[in-house]
Protein backbone atom coordinates (compact mmCIF):
# COMPACT_ATOMS: atom_id res chain seq x y z
CA UNK A 1 0.00 0.00 0.00
CA UNK A 2 3.05 2.26 0.80
CA UNK A 3 4.90 1.67 -2.09
CA UNK A 4 2.00 2.60 -4.50
CA UNK A 5 1.16 5.68 -2.95
CA UNK A 6 4.85 6.71 -2.39
CA UNK A 7 5.94 5.59 -6.25
CA UNK A 8 2.89 5.57 -8.07
CA UNK A 9 -0.08 8.10 -6.54
CA UNK A 10 1.77 11.19 -5.14
CA UNK A 11 3.95 11.62 -8.33
CA UNK A 12 0.65 11.21 -10.57
CA UNK A 13 -1.00 13.91 -8.51
CA UNK A 14 1.77 16.06 -8.71
CA UNK A 15 2.17 15.68 -12.33
CA UNK A 16 -1.58 16.66 -13.08
CA UNK A 17 -1.14 19.81 -10.81
CA UNK A 18 1.77 20.60 -12.93
CA UNK A 19 0.44 20.11 -16.45
CA UNK A 20 -3.09 21.99 -15.72
CA UNK A 21 -0.58 25.00 -14.13
CA UNK A 22 1.16 24.97 -17.34
CA UNK A 23 -1.72 24.95 -20.05
CA UNK A 24 -3.70 27.47 -18.03
CA UNK A 25 -0.50 30.21 -17.89
CA UNK A 26 -0.18 28.63 -21.83
CA UNK A 27 -3.71 29.41 -22.16
CA UNK A 28 -3.18 33.17 -20.28
CA UNK A 29 0.01 33.98 -22.06
CA UNK A 30 -1.73 33.47 -25.86
CA UNK A 31 -4.61 35.97 -24.44
CA UNK A 32 -6.76 33.15 -24.65
CA UNK A 33 -10.50 33.14 -23.00
CA UNK A 34 -10.30 34.63 -19.68
CA UNK A 35 -12.89 31.97 -18.74
CA UNK A 36 -10.89 29.07 -19.71
CA UNK A 37 -8.25 30.22 -17.82
CA UNK A 38 -10.28 31.06 -14.79
CA UNK A 39 -11.04 27.56 -15.03
CA UNK A 40 -8.21 26.31 -14.93
CA UNK A 41 -6.81 28.01 -11.80
CA UNK A 42 -9.54 26.84 -10.04
CA UNK A 43 -8.72 22.75 -11.34
CA UNK A 44 -5.37 23.97 -10.16
CA UNK A 45 -6.52 24.77 -6.65
CA UNK A 46 -8.63 21.68 -6.40
CA UNK A 47 -5.57 19.26 -7.91
CA UNK A 48 -3.18 21.10 -5.21
CA UNK A 49 -5.71 20.27 -2.35
CA UNK A 50 -6.26 16.75 -3.21
CA UNK A 51 -2.63 16.47 -4.06
CA UNK A 52 -1.66 17.94 -0.35
CA UNK A 53 -4.56 15.07 0.98
CA UNK A 54 -2.81 12.21 -0.10
CA UNK A 55 0.88 13.59 0.26
CA UNK A 56 -0.19 13.59 4.23
CA UNK A 57 -1.78 10.11 4.13
CA UNK A 58 1.47 8.92 2.10
CA UNK A 59 3.47 10.08 5.00
CA UNK A 60 0.93 9.06 7.89
CA UNK A 61 1.19 5.49 6.13
CA UNK A 62 5.07 5.77 6.14
CA UNK A 63 4.98 6.61 9.84
CA UNK A 64 3.03 3.37 10.79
Amino acid sequence: MTWTLQYVVVPIALAAVGVVLLIGLWSMARAGSGNTSQKLMRMRVLLQAVALVIVLVTIWALGR
